[in-house]
This record gives C-alpha cells, structure tokens and sequence, in this order.
C-alpha cells in the first residue's frame, strides 16, 4: 500500500461510519422503491473489484447485487447488444452494481478487435439514447470511472503474478492490454465524449491510492440521494420456547465437521502431575497448612 495513502487505522473507522450511512442508503431507496444502478469501468487493476466489496460489504444482499458478466456466448453474440445487460437491471427498491458494463464495447472490444467498426459505431450513438430511455423509465444512473496511473497498475500486475492468492485476476488478455496503454487512453477519451450525458455523467475516481479511494468514492455515492434515517427500532428479543417433551437426539447421531480451531495441546504437552498445575499446588498448600494447624 502507498505510503502517502490513508492510514489503516483512519481508514477502517471511517469505513465504519460509512456502512453505517449506506445501510441507510439502502433502506431509504427500499421504502421509495427506487433503482439504483452503479456502473464501473477503468483499466486492469484499476481497484473495480476493491471497490464495489467495499461499497456491497454492509448492505442486505437481498436488494443489493452485483453483475459481472463473462464473455458472450454465441447465442447471445446474435442479440441486440444491450440485451443481456437489460435482463440485470434494477427493479424498484433494488441497487445494482455493474463491475464493467455495456461499454466493454468502447473499451476492450474497440481496442482488442472484437467488434466490427460498424457495431462499434452503432453503440457510439446508441448508447446514448439508451441510457436516456432508462433513466425516463425512473433509473439513477451513476457511472464511475477508476483512474490509475501507468505506474501504479504495473505495480499491480507485479503483486497478482508473485501472489497466488491474486494471481487469477491477472490474464493473458490483461498482458496484452499493456501493450495498447495509449490505444485504450484513445478509446476511454472519445468514449467520454459520447456518452458523458447529463443525465448520466461519468464521475472519475482517482484510484493509486485505493484507501483514499474507496472512502471518496462512497462519500460521492451517498451523496447523490437526499436520504432520510429509516433504520428500524430495535426489536424486543422474546423469551426461547421451552423445551417441553422434546429431547434432542443423540450428539453422535449426527455428522459434525472435525474440530481443527481452537487449537487444542497435544496429550504429551499437559502436565504430567497436580504438583506442576498451580490450582492444585494452591490445593495442596491450603491442606497442609490446616493441618499445620491442626497440630498447633
């Protein structure tokens, strides 16, 4: 992590005061029955996934979801190209978040040659009017755009190769986009142009240092929606019901997973007589001395 980003320690507290505020987020657009639709975009190790874990952690999965699609399959090829985008979006009271959208299209598509000049150009002026058309239909729209410097995203790429852990998010396809840094610049600057409407603006995020980033980003989010504090009353917990008549069956009756934490001694680390474990050495000092006493 960048020295100069926000200390953990900072970061996780207000971290905590934002969950707090995007739970109440989510029950305000639940009670208004709003949709919510969060869009993200950015370069390979830009954070898109960082981010939204941290945006979703807090909220109730129920309304809350994410979408991340793989690559079309052949079938879906043949649709209308924002067909099987159009099948995830929100319904009233529900906030969805896209990790990469439709603008695939404007990004690794255009640049990688996956899709002809000619649908390419037909999604440069559709887009526009189908993103307009959603929002009429009562959609909010936010769409944000995670910057990271070419520097900082080759650090990236560095830590997911020596990092087994991460290194599933590092494909071929990721090696190769490094090739075309100033291609995808080119495709990301004419993609603002058109498709940063007003109704919809693109809203940069800048992401080198992902702790600053993440708690930026959410404060932006919240602060899209005048909300209102919703949260429940506390509920009053009533009493267990009493058993009655029922037993539980037999422990051993039923398959239970070994038991590997806590961690327990192993049989030759116990002690080997009362005299080494300190109750019983207060036990047996307590016993002679009444006796002591005894004798006096």
């Amino acid at each position: 992590m960048p020295e100069n980003d926000v200390p953990k320690k900072e970061y996780l507290e207000q971290l905590e005061k934002f969950n707090v505020e995007l739970v109440k987020f989510q029950e305000w657009v639940k009670s208004k029955q709003l949709k919510i639709l969060i869009i993200f975009e950015g370069r390979d190790a830009a954070g898109k996934g960082g981010m939204i874990k941290a945006i979703t952690a807090p909220l109730n999965p129920r309304n809350a979801r994410v979408v991340a699609l793989p690559a079309p399959t052949e079938r879906e090829k043949t649709q209308w190209y924002f067909q099987r985008y159009a099948a995830h979006l929100p319904a009233g009271g529900e906030i969805v978040v896209f990790d990469r959208s439709w603008y695939n299209r404007a990004g690794v598509e255009r640049v990688m040659g996956f899709c002809t000049d000619g649908e390419y150009q037909e999604f440069t002026h559709s887009v526009q009017e189908f993103e307009r058309m959603l929002v009429r239909s009562g959609i909010v729209i936010l769409k944000y755009w995670l910057s990271v410097s070419d520097e900082e995203q080759e650090k990236r790429f560095k830590d997911r190769i020596t990092d087994p852990t991460k290194r599933w998010k590092l494909s071929g396809m990721d090696l190769s986009a490094r090739s075309k840094w100033v291609e995808y610049s080119r495709a990301k600057d004419a993609m603002f142009e058109y498709s940063d409407i007003n109704e919809a603006r693109w809203n940069v995020v800048n992401s080198d240092l992902k702790r600053a980033a993440h708690l930026n980003c959410i404060a932006h989010l919240l602060s899209t929606i005048k909300y209102k504090d919703l949260t429940p009353e506390p509920l009053k917990l009533p009493p267990r019901q009493k058993a009655g008549d029922y037993v539980r069956p037999p422990i051993d009756s039923q398959n239970f997973i070994p038991v590997l934490w806590p961690e327990r001694k192993p049989l030759d680390e116990t002690p080997k007589n009362k005299a080494e474990q300190p109750d019983a050495v207060s036990g047996a000092s307590k016993k002679k001395k009444r006796k002591q006493k005894k004798k006096h």
